[in-house]
């Protein structure tokens, strides 16, 4: 065994100290609590948002994309083909991402970005990438903030309300959703000449995050459901709690902005993976598993894109980690432990979605496998993710969990999608 192996093993953050049967297992369980009502990780939070709803040509509508970091709008409508068409895309910072805002200062910022798009239409979708309870009139209550946002007065305020009013347009209708819905609808407006059992959107990008659809029937907890129909939950996922953290995971957890909340996201989304690195490195340094220990004492937090580039090429990326690396047995231990805590972020992420497959009950035939719509750089990006989470989750689905299923990846998802819940809602 590597001595980078022998670290990793010794904290228990290799691949395989996650027991994938059981962290799916967990993760379904908290998934039926949640729908249930009862005390979960995952709020499992309807939408009200169907996944099927005619689309009409030459409607346009005002969508809204509030991210990790920026904030983006565009007029969009589908042609006489019906084909989407986007335009003025405009772009802006997430407000409270730098400093924290008051309320006023919150909404304020984002009708700022509004004011181009007050004439457009009086439909609005808005994807708000946080979590959310929605209402029937598709209205969402912010529930806490994720990804480091300071702006604590909003956690608990209609969002859809206080943007209009701030705009100064409260009659406006406005659909506000989660990112991982907005992907859902894009991929299956994308793929719409296929037929698919069910689809699945899922975010890894600075956050994570998944949504799929369920049978209503099975949303115990909320009342006055037409049992026949169906609507896409949000999840939620990044909040899950009972996958095996360590050490190392508690430790970094602790320099977060809000200890203990969302532990599975900060086990590999891109806002946190660079800095689970850093506290494992420097863990490692103390360890003596480094020639030279004492470089790694002033080292800054590093951010998942300083790390990936490190991997991808260590002679390349030397700026990356300026004045650590002394001895040429270091830089290799080094990317050793950053791959191997990504190899456990893909079983992780694996485990999650198999999880989520699994709970549509569907997907059992290679003729209608289900649709997995897939945003964000960090799955797209991070060195040999995608590999490894497809073998991992192809292994799984296997004998008598065998599902299909299919990746797409659309262009906006966010956007496309929050103007498809417009259109068709």
């Amino acid at each position: 065994m590597t001595k980078a192996y022998e670290f990793l093993k010794s904290h228990k953050m290799t691949a395989e100290d996650v027991n994938m049967k059981e962290v799916v297992n967990a993760f379904l369980s908290e998934m039926s609590k949640g729908l249930a009502g009862q005390e979960s990780s995952l709020l499992m939070l309807p939408t009200y948002i169907e996944a099927d709803g005619e689309v009409k040509a030459n409607d346009p509508v005002v969508a809204i994309d509030a991210g990790g970091t920026n904030f983006r709008a565009a007029k969009v409508y589908f042609d006489d083909n019906l084909k989407l068409v986007t335009e003025n895309i405009q772009k802006g910072k997430m407000p409270g991402v730098d400093e924290e805002l008051s309320k006023a200062e919150f909404f304020d910022t984002l009708a700022g970005y509004m004011s181009d798009y007050k004439k457009v239409s009086d439909k609005l979708g808005f994807c708000f990438s946080y979590a959310a309870e929605i209402f029937p009139n598709k209205d969402g209550k912010l529930l806490e903030w994720s990804k480091e946002i300071k702006a604590p007065e909003v956690i608990g305020q209609m969002i859809g309300k206080e943007l209009l009013a701030a705009m100064g347009t409260p009659e406006k209708q406005l659909v506000l959703m989660n990112d991982t819905v907005s992907t859902l609808l894009a991929g299956k407006a994308a793929r719409a000449i296929k037929n698919y059992d069910t689809y699945i959107g899922f975010i890894l990008g600075t956050g994570t995050n998944t949504s799929y659809i369920e049978a209503n029937r099975n949303i115990t907890k909320t009342d006055g459901l037409n049992m026949e129909g169906s609507q896409i939950i949000n999840i939620e996922s990044g909040a899950f709690t009972l996958a095996p953290r360590t050490d190392i995971d508690l430790a970094f957890d602790n320099t977060t902005k809000n200890p203990g909340r969302y532990a599975f996201e900060k086990m590999f989304s891109g806002g946190y993976f660079g800095g689970l690195c850093t506290e494992a490195l420097k863990t490692a340094a103390k360890a003596g598993v480094f020639a030279d220990p004492s470089a790694f004492e002033n080292m800054e937090e590093l951010s998942t894109e300083q790390v990936n580039n490190y991997v991808h090429g260590i002679e390349a990326a030397k700026s990356v980690l300026p004045g650590v690396f002394t001895h040429e047995s270091d830089k290799l231990i080094a990317a050793e432990i950053i791959d191997g805590l990504i190899e456990r972020a893909a079983k992780l992420v694996a485990a999650n979605l198999a999880a989520v497959i699994l709970q549509t009950g569907k997907a059992k035939s290679r003729e209608k496998p289900v649709l997995m719509t897939i945003e964000g750089t960090t799955f797209y990006k991070l060195h040999n993710f995608r590999t490894l989470f497809e073998n991992y989750l192809n292994d799984f689905l296997s004998g008598e969990n065998k599902r299909y299923y299919e990746i797409v990846e659309v262009e906006n998802s966010s956007l496309l999608g929050a103007a498809i819940a417009a259109i068709v809602n």
